[in-house]
């Protein structure tokens, strides 16, 4: 997605541990509009797939999950991170390790938002490692569930994360894919 790499390119910002900041327009403070235009591009990426519900987890992926959500015209459900007390219901768990956190966390869905049979579309902002996108499709799957495909923002491609989830028989359509950020240089991967 040629907006997306534009933004990346104009904003992002190289930190060390091949960590790719974009605090400004994603995971910080938010550009809806452009938010909403991934939403677009992910729907048009996956027009061809049944889509029942929107999966994503908290906190980064939540907006573009929304976006999503919002032009499928179907819901949104997020993996949280503590569980709150207001949980007191049956639920779905996968520990995640996270690659900019370094340190793992277990993950709670709801049993009542996932339904054995429905076609779920996994949304988050990036992939590193492919330890959360294989956490939500353990969800999912623990569930009943179909995971239909993963949405990316930002695949780093350097790290052979969505290699593993590809691997493991999950499509995987990113917005923008990173070979790099040595030297604090972003090199995108063509396609």
């Amino acid at each position: 997605m040629k907006l997306l790499k534009d933004r990346i390119l104009k904003e992002g910002h190289c930190l060390s541990g091949n960590i790719l900041k974009v605090d400004s327009f994603i995971n910080h403070q938010i550009d809806p509009e452009f938010t909403m235009e991934m939403g677009k591009e992910f729907v048009r990426r996956f027009a061809d797939v049944k889509i029942d519900k929107v999966l994503t987890i908290e906190s980064s992926g939540i907006a573009i999950g929304m976006a999503v959500a919002y032009e499928l015209k179907k819901r949104l459900v997020f993996a949280r991170k503590n569980p709150s007390l207001l949980m007191q219901e049956d639920m779905y768990t996968c520990p995640i390790a996270s690659y900019t956190k370094k340190e793992a966390k277990l993950v709670y869905v709801l049993k009542k938002f996932l339904q054995a049979g429905e076609n779920v579309l996994i949304i988050d902002d990036f992939m590193a490692d492919g330890n959360a996108a294989m956490g939500l499709a353990n969800i999912v799957e623990q569930a009943g569930g179909n995971v239909v495909g993963i949405g990316i923002a930002i695949e780093k491609s350097f790290q052979h994360g969505a290699k593993r989830v590809r691997e493991a028989g999950y499509r995987v359509e990113s917005l923008a894919k990173i070979a790099s950020l040595a030297n604090g240089q972003i090199i995108f991967d063509e396609d």
